[in-house]
């Protein structure tokens, strides 16, 4: 769209009690002004207008539904609030879990700098861009086994296994999806009890919840730009429906968990919490029972 298409923005600053009074000739109802005026200071109105998109009836006018209160527009924002904290939490379990079995497998196999053997990685392009991006966290690094390594050691990074300590998730998903052999990607993919192709679908898509959380997005009802791939042995668990949904990745992040911590209490948590808001899980893309 070039600029003569565009026109002026004009809508006018509000303050809180007008932003409150527009909130109410719209239809939401307020049991307490003052708790709300506080949460429009901190929240910010716009960020908090995610939050009540499912309540409008009318997306052109906003008009809400009949009902609507302030208080369960901030039951939502404080449950995807909450959620986000429980996601990272699994994400780390995950992330750091995929970082040892990679090192342990690559290395096992190649030695101790497999991430220097460009042999092992395709395609070229990805791989270098991959490395360099890992060089580049190390140099800025300030760890004292880094400062160690590069005093006594001729090799240009650390060994993989203390290497991959220093991968983002993101940097994680891309050396693994870089792993030129498919035997070489199953040796990890195996400790999961999935296909190569599931875990490698996966991380990315576990890469792009990780950034919606890093960045305090709206998460809890998103319709996610990146779908996960189906394991078709446990097809029967997942909505093949609603692919886009955060139910599927619910049902991916347990399954990982059972395996890397057994005795982990993160669905109950995801239950419990759930259960707490009152959430209409039909907008995660849960399945019908």
């Amino acid at each position: 769209m070039n600029n003569s298409s565009k026109i002026t923005f004009s809508k006018p600053f509000f303050t809180i009690s007008q932003q409150i009074a527009q909130l109410k000739s719209r239809g939401i109802l307020f049991d307490n002004e003052e708790k709300a005026a506080h949460y429009l200071e901190n929240l910010n109105y716009y960020r908090l207008s995610g939050y009540w998109l499912i309540f409008e009836k009318d997306h052109a006018t906003h008009e809400f539904k009949e009902g609507t209160t302030f208080t369960r527009v901030i039951d939502h924002y404080v449950f995807d609030r909450e959620l986000r904290l429980l996601m990272l939490d699994a994400i780390e379990r995950i992330e750091v879990s995929v970082r040892s079995r990679l090192a342990y497998e690559l290395s096992q196999k190649y030695g101790s700098h497999p991430h220097l053997n460009w042999t092992i990685f395709h395609p070229l392009i990805a791989y270098t861009k991959t490395l360099t991006k890992l060089k580049s966290e190390i140099d800025r690094g300030k760890e004292p086994f880094l400062k160690h390594f590069k005093d006594k050691y001729r090799e240009e990074l650390p060994p993989l296994w203390a290497s991959v300590d220093l991968m983002s998730l993101g940097q994680v998903s891309n050396w693994f999806s870089c792993i030129k052999h498919r035997q070489d990607r199953q040796l990890i993919a195996k400790h999961y009890e999935l296909d190569e192709t599931i875990v490698v679908s996966f991380l990315h898509h576990l890469t792009i919840i990780r950034n919606i959380c890093a960045h305090h997005g709206v998460l809890w009802n998103k319709t996610l730009t990146v779908e996960l791939k189906i394991p078709k042995k446990y097809e029967s668990n997942y909505n093949t429906v609603q692919r886009k949904k955060l139910y599927n990745t619910f049902v991916m992040i347990e399954h990982l968990l059972s395996i890397i911590s057994p005795t982990n209490s993160w669905s109950q948590k995801l239950s419990e919490l759930i259960s707490k808001y009152k959430i209409d899980t039909s907008m995660m893309g849960y399945k019908d029972v």
